[in-house]
């Protein structure tokens, strides 16, 4: 089925590129979204007429998309998730939590936005596309993790740490603590004696 692209699909075309698609794509995706119209020679002439109109609105949504992006590039999100002892979820992270997450980050963005490019299953850091405009995509890190310590510590160490090794390093950060306590304390001991 030839239909006419009323915005820029990504391995498709750019708008007001007639392109052959299979007749189910054309039916349950592009038309009912308003993505393309079918390539009649009436719908021809009609986006031929309107062509100056929709290529405007599409350099405004365009711009208004490039403000947001620069706020939105490389935002990062926690998604806390059960998993097994090797990092393995229980279920998989799907595009309404990034999305959730996104909007918990102060942009309001839909779940069809994001562009996930294979199912994110584990444990750690992963690199999430988000589409703010069809010529616009930005990348968000989406941090799965089971409890917010254990996020903190992927975040530092820039990756998926297990359990053991977030006790161990929440441990040492404790020690830490606690021995600048103990130095501060004893120096500020020995400065009124002397």
């Amino acid at each position: 089925m030839d239909v006419i692209l009323l915005e820029r699909i990504e391995k498709l075309g750019q708008i007001g590129d007639v392109v052959s698609v299979k007749p189910g794509f054309a039916r349950n995706f592009l038309l009912p979204r308003k993505k393309a119209l079918r390539a009649t020679e009436d719908n021809k002439k009609r986006f031929e007429e309107q062509r100056a109109q929709i290529e405007a609105t599409n350099l405004k949504r365009k711009q208004e998309a490039e403000k947001i992006a620069k706020k939105v590039d490389g935002l990062k999100i926690v998604v806390i998730r059960q998993a097994s002892e090797t990092g393995l979820l229980f279920g998989s992270v799907a595009n309404r939590d990034i999305a959730d997450g996104v909007t918990a980050g102060g942009f309001t963005i839909d779940r069809r936005q994001v562009i996930l490019d294979k199912p994110i299953k584990t444990l750690g850091l992963h690199d999430v596309r988000v589409a703010l405009h069809p010529e616009v995509v930005v990348k968000v890190v989406a941090n799965v993790a089971k409890s917010e310590d254990e996020a903190a510590a992927q975040e530092k160490a820039g990756g998926f740490v297990s359990a053991q090794q977030a006790e161990d390093q929440a441990q040492a950060d404790l020690d830490k603590l606690l021995a600048e306590a103990e130095l501060a304390a004893t120096g500020t001991e020995e400065a009124p004696q002397a």
